[in-house]
């Protein structure tokens, strides 16, 4: 049930940056919505703690979730970079999906969730 990876890059230790590419036989696009299938923000939260706990932040578990802010819908066929922030010091995961749009890149999602060991 995940998206198919393209790239990564961990731009610094506590950042990790995922491009990911949405294809419309996921799993998750299924029966939500007959019109126009989006992918639930259940799907994104579930992608940002996996990246997150075995990536960037091994031996991490989430204990809450702060905010989220689903801001445009992320259809099938596209392609997200998911962008995890790491805030040690408040124990923070702050996280963001970006749309691709040719060269420009558009915020589809955003959020923060504190983790714990």
């Amino acid at each position: 049930m995940k998206p198919r990876e393209t790239e990564r890059r961990h731009t610094e230790s506590q950042q990790l940056d995922v491009v990911l590419c949405l294809d419309p036989d996921l799993l998750w696009f299924r029966g939500h919505f007959a019109v126009q299938p989006l992918l639930p923000g259940v799907a994104q939260i579930d992608w940002v703690m996996h990246y997150a706990t075995t990536i960037l932040l091994p031996g991490w578990h989430f204990q809450q979730l702060q905010n989220v802010k689903f801001q445009s819908p992320l259809l099938p066929g596209a392609t997200v970079t998911l962008t995890l922030n790491w805030h040690a010091e408040r124990q923070i995961l702050s996280f963001s999906y970006h749309r691709h749009d040719g060269d420009a890149r558009h915020i589809a999602s955003s959020g923060k969730i504190r983790l714990c060991r």
